[in-house]
């Protein structure tokens, strides 16, 4: 079977010509395999007709074109496609009753689509590229013999009731403007909504606006909505987003303890401890981004994560990747050369408004990356403004070995979505005269900027906006890197893709970083050292100096009481369920609660 997806947005053809169709070899036998479409605006490959030459792929300027072949088998599987030459999904993550079903893959693979699809926001069209939507009794007839059938025929019946919550949070204030209170108690049952505001911790917003809520209160405001609604199935499409480590605990417990012998729920998530954390089951969606999606089988969770890190669905006989993702230790936790060190600081007091921080004396060195970790609200950011020149300090004062050149990367993108091609801006924003070949070789390549070089930022979604920012910042040549929540909006190949080309990086140029993020798992992959941040959120921070990665864990985790143990294939930290065995076995016999070991 033969895929060929042309992206809409790249492809320009009163730009180059009509390349593709110039210089297809069936077109110039007068086959009919590549045709422009005056109804699209774009070329049209014809799936059956097409060779798999790969020529117009290799023309096309833009890089508009793919051309995969895929097993003949699979299209059995086809569940959804947008449109001509657009993205399909093959297969469906399986809903289990008493159950939580996780979903891990990258971005732009169909995980959404697929929860929209079992939320019946969609109804798939199995493929036919004639329609943009299909009919149910076909998509119940497809499912004929499975568990997917009882489950379309009940939902469409009105037997079942679905809640979805969505992923995009941040649109909330733009649709409602009403109080937190007002918005819940409107949907959901009194009884409900008691346990869902002191399991949440909501009492904090309870009677603010919308309008007035940061990125994590209106995450924890769009899961409080789905949890009060009596339902049977409730979907989440990625909770933990813009929520800060302790944050994403409390939501991760919320969720495991809405299961019970008469509810489904499913998971989108791309924070694996929270993901290992809340799942039984794990389905992996691999494929190419943009192009196809495929469901795996299920998996038990820890199968299921370890197997996505592999690389390797021995079930499937596929491999997903080239190389395997292993967790280790920090080779070197200290360096602690007088020559080497880059920045140094003194005690440091800031008042913003209401809110005190306070941070301890204490120096960085080449070669290191400093992670920087704590709740929301905690004085993080304003730590790295001040080091970024952005800020100064009301008290104390940041000294260096030279006149240094820093880099900064920060929280808010936003403002980053203009109206410029990609390559333009990363021009721009780094003041090159052009992209080197190790620029592609090292950054752009493997954080998969290639092929989004000609589009337009301004129609970027939120992991492509990231990706680009992070690049521009590594991209300049600077001493220290200053990267603030890097990891938001990214999957989880994403995140570790970004980890290692920032590691790899810092070590072979012997700069310095300080990234603040709450991924414990990027966090542990990338970090050689550890600054935590503690206190009162929105009203007084202690910043702690940058200590080796096992003391600033036991000190963070200790506070917010969790430990982590560590897996013995990948070593990859895994949450310990509250009040297991392990777990008070590491808090009160070890005395350790990030187990390195």
């Amino acid at each position: 079977m033969r895929l060929a997806v042309i992206d809409r947005e790249l492809c320009k053809p009163k730009y180059c010509n009509k390349e593709c169709i110039r210089f297809c070899p069936l077109v110039r036998s007068n086959v009919n395999a590549i045709f422009y479409s005056e109804e699209n605006g774009i070329p049209i490959i014809s799936e059956k007709l097409c060779t798999g030459c790969g020529i117009c792929v290799k023309k096309c300027p833009f890089k508009a074109i793919s051309i995969v072949n895929l097993p003949e088998e699979l299209d059995k599987r086809s569940i959804h496609r947008y449109g001509i030459n657009g993205f399909k999904l093959f297969g469906l993550p399986i809903p289990r009753i008493g159950q939580v079903v996780g979903i891990i893959g990258r971005n732009g693979t169909g995980k959404t689509t697929a929860l929209k699809i079992l939320a019946g926001k969609i109804v798939p069209n199995l493929g036919d590229i004639n329609k943009k939507n299909g009919n149910w009794s076909k998509v119940i007839r497809f499912f004929r013999g499975t568990a997917l059938q009882l489950y379309f025929e009940k939902m469409i019946e009105n037997k079942i009731k679905v809640v979805y919550k969505p992923q995009e949070v941040d649109k909330i204030p733009l649709i409602i403007s009403d109080k937190v209170s007002d918005i819940i108690e409107r949907v959901g049952e009194r009884e409900k909504i008691i346990k869902i505001k002191k399991a949440l911790e909501l009492e904090n917003i309870w009677n603010r606006s919308t309008k007035a809520l940061s990125g994590g209160e209106l995450q924890k405001l769009a899961i409080a909505v789905a949890m009060v609604k009596p339902a049977d199935v409730y979907l989440f499409d990625e909770p933990s987003s813009y929520l800060d480590v302790r944050g994403r605990l409390i939501i991760a417990k919320a969720i495991r303890k809405l299961v019970n012998n008469d509810l489904f729920v499913i998971v989108v998530e791309h924070d694996l401890a929270v993901l290992d954390y809340i799942s039984d089951l794990i389905h992996i969606i691999f494929g190419e981004p943009g192009v196809y999606g495929i469901v795996s089988l299920p998996r038990v969770v820890r199968e299921g994560i370890n197997v996505y890190l592999n690389g390797y669905l021995r079930k499937e006989n596929i491999r997903i990747r080239k190389e395997k993702i292993v967790f280790k230790p920090p080779s070197h936790l200290y360096k602690k050369k007088k020559e080497d060190m880059l920045l140094s600081w003194s005690n440091i007091e800031k008042k913003i408004g209401h809110f005190e921080l306070r941070v301890d004396p204490g120096s960085v060195y080449r070669g290191t990356v400093v992670g920087i970790l704590g709740p929301n609200s905690i004085g993080k950011t304003t730590f790295i403004k001040m080091l970024a020149g952005l800020i100064s300090p009301d008290n104390g004062y940041i000294i260096s070995s030279k006149s240094l050149t820093l880099s900064y990367k920060p929280q808010l993108i936003t403002k980053f979505r203009k109206n410029i091609l990609l390559k333009d801006f990363l021009i721009q924003s780094t003041g090159k005269k052009y992209l080197t070949n190790k620029d592609y070789s090292m950054i752009i390549n493997p954080l998969g900027l290639n092929k989004l070089l000609d589009k337009n930022m301004i129609n970027f979604s939120g992991g492509e906006l990231q990706v680009s920012i992070i690049a521009s910042c590594l991209l300049k040549d600077a001493d220290i890197y200053l990267l603030d929540e890097p990891m938001a909006f990214l999957d989880v190949e994403q995140r570790l893709t970004v980890a290692r080309i920032l590691k790899r990086k810092i070590e072979q140029d012997k700069k310095t970083a300080f990234v603040v993020e709450h991924d414990i798992i990027a966090q542990d992959f990338l970090s050689s050292s550890l600054m935590v941040f503690l206190g009162e959120p929105g009203k007084s921070g202690h910043g702690f100096p940058p200590m080796k990665m096992r003391d600033g864990m036991n000190i963070f985790l200790k506070e917010i009481n969790i430990t982590f143990r560590r897996d013995k294939d990948t070593g990859r930290p895994r949450i310990n369920r509250e009040n297991s065995w392990l777990d008070r076995y590491q808090k009160n016999v070890l005395h350790e609660y990030y187990y390195m070991n």
